[in-house]
């Protein structure tokens, strides 16, 4: 049956272990112990969402707040799980509806919910995901490999490994001091050469759109992609964007379609970085993605970092939506029986899914299975799982 309904919602945490530290400015806890989904329809049919939440992760001067895994669990069990039972995972409007008339916010919650159903529904129509949201429009998508506040020989060193491994695209984690933001940049560019796109992303951790300004020139000349939100606040990183050379990106400042009109009215930034989370799930990441569209905004997918449950929806959102069409920022999700040695992408030791994302030319190619994709290894989410909570 293709509408057979929601009767049973499990939730999982977990922590998988990093392959190194990875980490921004304004981080203080580890990334990779995040909140599982398991979503069961009448038929025992499942499908799988993630939130990847993060205490330190919110939007800018408190517009949104960090969640937690033991918000997630909350919110979750006291207040969307119930009033989603019955509901047919097709039905995304009706489902957001639900959870919306339950509870204001917190939406990496809800998008646990919702991305299990859409899981759940291509499972059901026997379709990948991505055709409910209107077809791939690619079949390939080019990763960005993220160097985090690492020192600067183990950034070159790894650098250099991605680079030989296929990626093209690296984006240098600033926003702490601006000497030793300057070297870094500069060093990278001197070890992956010139044909290798480089981009900057300070997490808002400049003080001022002066020092943004101030700290970018120093570094520009090694020929930077895009400058990721230098400052907090729109209407300060729109003085950086009429100050420098390159496109702004927006991450922080972007949450959901309404901040992007916001961004767009006052000219903030060229490029905005789509969520699966941040929005609330798959359907109003749409959403954002066709503002930017209509107005001519760049657009990638970025993430927190997730596991391969949550990353399966990230490669369906950046095959489906018109406007990503830059590098992402998405792990290459890889179970540590098929490792190699790669560090390409790969930010955990091990992962939750039953095969490895393939990984060609520095790009992941799309699944054609149903639903999200790649099925889930339940022994593994055991093995990882956070005990006593």
């Amino acid at each position: 049956m293709t509408d057979s309904p929601i009767v049973n919602i499990e939730l999982f945490h977990v922590s998988l272990p990093t392959r190194r530290e990875h980490r921004w400015t304004g981080l203080q806890e580890s990334i990779g112990g995040y909140v599982l989904l398991k979503m069961t329809d009448a038929d025992g049919k499942v499908g799988w969402g993630e939130a990847p939440a993060l205490k330190d992760w919110g939007g800018e001067f408190g517009r949104y707040f960090g969640e937690s895994a033991d918000t997630v669990r909350s919110v979750v069990t006291q207040y969307l799980a119930p009033v989603v039972m019955g509901c047919v995972p097709g039905e995304i409007t009706e489902l957001h509806a639900r959870m919306d008339r339950a509870l204001k916010g917190h939406p990496y919650a809800k998008a646990a919910i919702e991305i299990a159903a859409y899981d759940l529904a291509g499972r059901q129509l026997n379709v990948p995901a991505y055709r409910l949201l209107g077809g791939a429009v690619r079949r390939r998508i080019a990763v960005t490999h993220s160097i985090g506040l690492i020192g600067f020989e183990e950034a070159e060193r790894e650098a250099a490994q991605a680079t030989r491994e296929g990626i093209r695209t690296f984006k240098i984690k600033v926003g702490t001091d601006p000497d030793r933001d300057v070297e870094m940049v500069l060093r990278v560019r001197d070890t992956v050469g010139s044909k290798v796109a480089l981009c900057v992303d300070a997490n808002q951790g400049y003080a001022t759109p002066a020092e943004a300004i101030r700290t970018f020139r120093r570094m520009e000349r090694a020929d930077i992609s895009y400058f990721e939100q230098p400052v907090e606040g729109i209407d300060r990183m729109a003085e950086v964007a009429r100050a420098v050379d390159v496109p702004v990106m927006a991450d922080e400042s972007a949450w959901n379609a309404h901040d992007v009109i916001e961004i767009i009215e006052k000219r903030a930034a060229q490029i905005v970085s789509i969520y699966t989370t941040k929005p609330g799930g798959l359907f109003r990441a749409m959403e954002v993605a066709a503002v930017a569209r209509a107005a001519g905004i760049l657009c990638n997918v970025n993430g927190s970092v997730e596991t391969g449950i949550g990353n399966r929806a990230n490669i369906t959102l950046a095959a489906a939506a018109p406007a990503v069409t830059l590098s992402c920022v998405v792990p290459v999700s890889t179970p540590a029986e098929s490792k190699s040695g790669q560090v390409a992408g790969i930010y955990y030791k091990d992962d939750l899914i039953v095969e490895p994302m393939r990984f060609v030319d520095g790009t992941i190619e799309v699944s054609a299975a149903p639903g999200l994709g790649i099925a889930v290894d339940e022994a593994k989410i055991q093995r990882y799982l956070v005990r006593g909570k």
